[in-house]
């Protein structure tokens, strides 16, 4: 069964009795094995939400094409939201960077280990400092410097590229660019920042200096989904460390880059193996 093409349907609806039943039987009746299966009711908003990975079992195997046909009938029934994806297709990235490379590497080695399945169509930045390591990699870089006159310009260039490549997925790997509400209206659910700190927190300039004056016991990193509203949209996936007077700003910021690393790497991973759903200003993540 291991070696069985998977599949992962996404569903979001009204919350209502007999949801998750309905999509059993379709499964079943069409020879699905359900592997994996996650849902949540959030009773604050009224919607339900789920994600099941299947394969299938029967001796007549229908087409991912034909299931989605089929599906019509049930998702209307309950006026759903939904998705079915190849559990197995690498997900199309594009990677943003400036100058600082950590989250670049760290993005760059889980994929190659096949712990994030994802195919990079470039790596986008406006400075040529991490040309190297893109290239290296066999991967596409675009230099797109931005200036105040040029950054519409630039923008619309990305967002061709965006389409160009079948790119589903923007990540801000450290980007120190803000993007326009235009770019970010464009990119809305489809593009997830890294943010140096643990928010709400430490904003604008050297967080972990800010932090240190401050004499904090805890410092963090927040991936979240980009909006209009700077540092404000949904989070995804947060970490934080403990630290004392012993660690001054440059330590802190050790901890920092490692932490943003990980934090970042795991919501791209969340989020291509369909597990994110937004919920109003939140977050559901499997």
């Amino acid at each position: 069964m291991k070696d069985k093409p998977a599949y992962i349907l996404r569903v979001s609806c009204p919350g209502r009795v007999g949801i998750v039943a309905a999509i059993g039987n379709f499964m079943a009746d069409r020879g699905c094995f359900i592997k994996e299966l996650h849902q949540y009711d959030d009773l604050n908003t009224g919607r339900f939400f789920s994600t099941i990975e299947f394969v299938f079992e029967g001796s007549q195997k229908p087409s991912v094409e034909q299931v989605k046909a089929a599906f019509e009938v049930t998702a209307l029934r309950f006026d759903m939201e939904w998705e079915i994806h190849d559990a197995t297709e690498p997900a199309k990235v594009l990677i943003m960077v400036s100058k600082y490379d950590h989250c670049l590497r760290d993005l760059l080695y889980r994929r190659a280990t096949g712990e994030l399945n994802i195919e990079i169509t470039a790596v986008v930045s406006n400075h040529e400092d991490l040309r190297y390591m893109a290239e290296r990699e066999g991967i596409p870089f675009v230099y797109l410097p931005v200036t105040k006159a040029s950054k519409v310009e630039q923008e619309a260039a990305l967002l061709q590229l965006v389409e160009d490549t079948g790119t589903e997925l923007v990540v801000l790997a450290r980007y120190m660019q803000v993007l326009t509400d235009t770019l970010c209206t464009a990119l809305a659910g489809r593009c997830i920042n890294i943010h140096h700190s643990f928010l709400p927190g430490f904003k604008g300039a050297k967080p972990y200096y800010q932090a240190y004056e401050r004499g904090v016991k805890l410092i963090g990193a927040t991936a979240h989904y980009v909006t209009g509203d700077l540092d404000e949209g949904p989070i995804i996936e947060q970490m934080v460390e403990r630290v004392d007077h012993g660690h001054d700003p440059q330590h802190l910021t050790q901890v920092g880059r490692d932490m943003e690393a990980q934090t970042l790497a795991r919501a791209v991973k969340y989020h291509v193996r369909r597990r994110v759903f937004q919920n109003g200003l939140r977050t559901v993540v499997f």
